[in-house]
């Protein structure tokens, strides 16, 4: 069974190995890159902040006790839109169900706050992550996003519409 965890600041310790895990295994398909949570970049407080960036809402999913999955809802500056961003399922999670029950959750979040949109990005060549996009309703809009740390790749926005 996945278990759903809301972290708030005091959970930093949790978020920040899930992170640092997703960074390592797959810094492909982050725009962050490890070595910008190393070092100087590893700090108790830059955590904390970024769990407590205002009215996020930042979740582990936990299978048979485990953390094996991340994700968080962000608000933008579009009324009525939110982002799911950070998504990661580790390698123990993957084939379970687990990036279905995270991307549903950030979903029914976005939801009570009454987004009409949910919105991510992903990587071009993410295949997995798009699959997984596309099977819980999320469309591709034609719009790129950032370019990647590679210099090469871009991201591209996907939409979901909350509506009705």
């Amino acid at each position: 069974m996945i278990d759903t965890r809301v972290l708030g600041e005091g959970d930093w310790k949790m978020w920040r190995e899930l992170r640092l895990t997703a960074l390592a295994e797959a810094g492909y398909a982050f725009g962050s890159q490890l070595a910008d949570w190393q070092g100087d970049g590893d700090r108790e407080e830059r955590w904390r902040g970024r769990l407590a960036v205002p009215g996020s809402y930042n979740i582990v999913a936990v299978l048979d006790g485990e953390p094996v999955g991340m994700a968080s809802g962000v608000p933008t500056d579009h009324d009525e839109v939110v982002e799911l961003i950070s998504m990661y399922v580790a390698p123990a999670g993957r084939g379970q169900g687990v990036g279905d029950h995270l991307v549903r959750a950030v979903e029914q979040w976005a939801r009570l706050l009454g987004a009409q949109t949910l919105r991510l990005a992903v990587v071009e060549g993410n295949k997995n992550a798009w699959a997984l996009y596309q099977r819980n309703g999320f469309r591709d809009m034609g719009e790129l996003g950032d370019l990647m740390p590679d210099g090469v790749r871009r991201e591209h926005i996907l939409t979901k519409s909350l509506a009705g």
